[in-house]
């Protein structure tokens, strides 16, 4: 079938206009496994591969930049490429913010990476911190544009001022449905950075059409830009079931379902589904839940047959206007708090480099998710008082930014 859409990486291979402003500079590539080209080279090798760019050194973000690393929160080494002979370095391992020797490696450096329009996926954050880098030392970044598979909808509450985190790149809500160019203009104006800054766009990204809305469904292979994003399914449910990273319960890790599911050993997933509808069943709408039973072969509960639920927003069952990811797993976190006061839910740990406060308040930029679930007499539109406000803040604020 013929590509009606095309994505910044490939505009910039296809087009030698678009890559004259490079020539005769150092150019180094921030990229990780899904930074492919339309026939699935990696963007490195498809870049190296033309022979008017110099290409002087790579950056891998969390998990890699060819993609080594399984779990969460595992760090990757600096290395030399082998085919290139060029230094990778990683920004998740010894540093999270490029060093000044990093910096001293290159004069542009393109970004290719695929978000998952998640507040909370650390890629947005690396993106902030090398655009601050590159104002520092007067270097250019270019982002090579993507689409947000998430599609436009914004959902979740704003972080505060003050909970800015490795997971936590600014004041957005968990769902932002912009583009990696689009936060970064965003991040140049909030964080008043004085760059040189460069979107090679999309051409033909169609966000609001069915049935990818966001993904270009049958046009372009889902490549995992991390281990446990597997699947389109995965990244529209997950600006709701990242927050089990901050909870005792199963993410489904260690499944071929991760961050689709959840469930415990010891929870009855059949009477938290029946408390759900009971207690919010307007958060519900645009998917299907549906109980099942999985044992996870690593991470939480391994080994032992949990109890759970998949949110299925595929198919027959999607309403991408409707779908609610981030109320939908409010509203499971306050099913099993109505139905086990006393389940020690919330995992105390170190998280992101965070050692002081919960994972549940770092994911969520502010600890109003965890209160409302814990106050025995909250009610779904108190969240809804709060989530509406800054959803509609949000919506007129990132007006300003949109490409498409």
């Amino acid at each position: 079938m013929t590509q009606t859409i095309q994505f910044g990486i490939d505009r910039l291979i296809a087009d030698p206009a678009l890559r004259r402003p490079l020539a005769g500079r150092r150019v180094a590539l921030l990229a990780h496994p899904a930074s492919v080209t339309a026939d699935l080279t990696h963007s490195l090798d498809a870049l190296a591969a033309l022979p008017d760019l110099k290409i002087s050194a790579a950056f891998g973000p969390q998990h890699g930049l060819r993609g080594d690393k399984q779990d969460n929160m595992v760090e990757s080494p600096d290395f030399l490429d082998p085919q290139l002979g060029i230094p990778v370095f990683s920004l998740y391992g010894e540093v999270r913010r490029p060093t000044d020797a990093m910096m001293d490696s290159f004069d542009v450096l393109l970004v290719d990476l695929q978000d998952l329009g998640c507040r909370i996926y650390t890629f947005i954050t690396t993106l902030r911190y090398v655009l601050e880098a590159a104002a520092k030392h007067g270097k250019s970044v270019w982002v090579l544009d993507r689409p947000n598979p998430a599609g436009r909808p914004v959902e979740g509450l704003t972080l505060r001022e003050g909970w800015e985190s490795f997971v936590g790149a600014g004041a957005m809500p968990m769902r932002h449905g912009l583009t990696m160019g689009e936060l970064g203009h965003w991040f140049i104006a909030t964080l008043k950075l004085d760059v040189g800054y460069k979107v090679i766009t999309m051409q033909g990204w169609q966000p609001d059409t069915a049935p990818g809305y966001g993904w270009p469904l049958g046009e372009r292979t889902w490549i995992n830009p991390s281990p446990n994003a597997p699947n389109l399914w995965m990244a529209r449910a997950y600006a709701g079931t990242v927050m089990l990273e901050g909870a005792t319960l199963s993410e489904g890790r260690g499944t071929t379902r991760p961050l689709e599911l959840f469930g415990a050993p010891d929870i009855d997933a059949r009477a938290v589904l029946a408390e759900m509808h009971a207690f919010a069943p307007h958060w519900l709408a645009g998917c299907k839940l549906r109980e099942c039973w999985f044992e996870p072969t690593f991470h939480k509960h391994a080994g032992k047959l949990n109890h759970g639920i998949q949110i299925h927003c595929e198919g027959p069952y999607y309403d991408h206007a409707a779908f609610k990811p981030w109320r939908i797993q409010a509203l499971a976190f306050k099913a099993i708090r109505r139905l086990y006061p006393d389940y020690p839910l919330w995992r105390d740990f170190a998280y992101e480099y965070e050692h002081d406060r919960l994972a549940i308040d770092l994911i969520n930029g502010s600890p109003l998710l965890r209160e409302w679930v814990d106050r025995p007499d909250s009610r779904p539109e108190d969240l809804d008082v709060l989530c509406n406000a800054d959803e509609a803040a949000w919506l007129a604020a990132r007006q300003a930014w949109l490409l498409y």
